[in-house]
């Protein structure tokens, strides 16, 4: 591992200006940096620590009836959290299919985030990586890539979002805070993830120096807690990342669909929001028929990028699976394996009360 200097700023002003010098990158847990500064892949020259920086490991209740939620956060005090998950049931089961109980004790809201791909050939320091190294090509695009993506891809990149949390929250519209150089702002989660295009390695839209302080549902989202889940397909049946998952979230009134959100992890670059699925679902009566005209018009761009035309249908059976648990109603247990298609209600670990 390269020599880095380290920081630990008292406010977040400075650890700002600290991480907007070229070659810096945040410290928080380091759940998935520091595998990458062993690696190789991530060879910073300053590390700026924000794990002491007061005010961003709360939960927080708005007036508006939203929820604010402090970047230091761990992902499993945020499920665990009671008024939380009875408000945003799938969020919680997405938290709790991720990674194992130990990692996601330490993992904070904001480094999910922006965790990196678990593409192999961006880890392999030895094969050819846009996303690593601009320019040098893509080994994974002739190489084994049946995880790879199906949506918004490109010639120079084919990585897929790694994130359980990022899912059911593109799809609730949540609100990322931001503090840069230049000020607070804030833009939707749906809008800080890139696709490759021809600069894979612009990941997101954020600018140097810019740190993630909060992440924000609306009160709008709390009209989809009864009718929600979140369902993960996975290699095996813990501690995997997803091959497939699918956030869907129904508002029903008079037995037809007032409102739908969807969205698919797993299949691109970034979170993706189905809002073409989305679209045929509006004004209609819940019916399978109706999930799979949904699935067909989301995954409607979709194509292999590789040894991966199994995803597309793959995605649309989850599609229509989770839109068919959603519409039955979001059980009062999260199920003893979140997430997975092969759960149970009955082995309950964390009710909604």
């Amino acid at each position: 591992m390269k020599q880095f200097d380290y920081v630990r700023p008292a406010t977040v002003a400075e650890a700002v200006a600290a991480a907007a010098q070229p070659g810096a990158a945040y410290l928080a847990a380091g759940t998935n940096l520091l595998d990458l500064m062993k690696g190789g892949v991530s060879r910073p020259d300053r590390l700026v620590d924000v794990t002491h920086l007061d005010g961003l490991d709360r939960i927080e209740r708005l007036a508006d009836g939203g929820m604010r939620i402090g970047a230091l956060v761990s992902n499993a005090n945020l499920a665990h959290d009671a008024d939380f998950a009875k408000s945003y049931p799938a969020v919680a089961e997405a938290l709790l299919s991720g990674a194992s109980a130990q990692l996601r004790n330490a993992a904070t809201v904001g480094g999910n985030l922006l965790q990196r791909t678990r593409c192999a050939y961006f880890y392999d320091t030895a094969s050819r990586c846009n996303k690593r190294e601009a320019g040098s090509g893509c080994d994974a695009r002739d190489g084994e890539n049946r995880t790879h993506a199906v949506l918004g891809w490109s010639e120079n990149c084919i990585a897929t979002h790694p994130s359980d949390f990022c899912v059911p929250l593109v799809a609730l519209d949540a609100i990322v805070e931001i503090e840069g150089r230049s000020g607070r702002r804030e833009i939707a989660l749906d809008e800080l993830h890139r696709l490759p295009g021809d600069t894979p390695e612009r990941e997101s839209a954020l600018e140097p120096g810019d740190l993630i302080v909060a992440v924000r549902l609306p009160p709008a989202a709390r009209g989809f807690a009864a009718h929600v889940r979140y369902l993960k397909v996975r290699d095996r049946t813990s501690y995997a990342f997803a091959v497939v998952s699918a956030a869907a979230a129904l508002r029903i009134e008079n037995g037809k669909i007032a409102e739908a959100r969807l969205a698919l992890g797993g299949v691109a670059a970034k979170p993706w929001r189905a809002r073409a699925g989305e679209d045929v679902l509006r004004n209609v009566a819940p019916t399978v028929d109706a999930f799979q005209e949904a699935a067909s018009r989301a995954l409607a761009d979709a194509k292999p990028s590789g040894d991966n035309a199994f995803k597309i249908e793959l995605a649309r059976r989850i599609i229509v699976r989770a839109l068919s648990l959603a519409a039955a109603g979001t059980p009062v247990r999260i199920p003893a394996l979140p997430a997975s298609p092969f759960a149970s209600t009955s082995g309950a670990i964390h009710a909604r009360t």
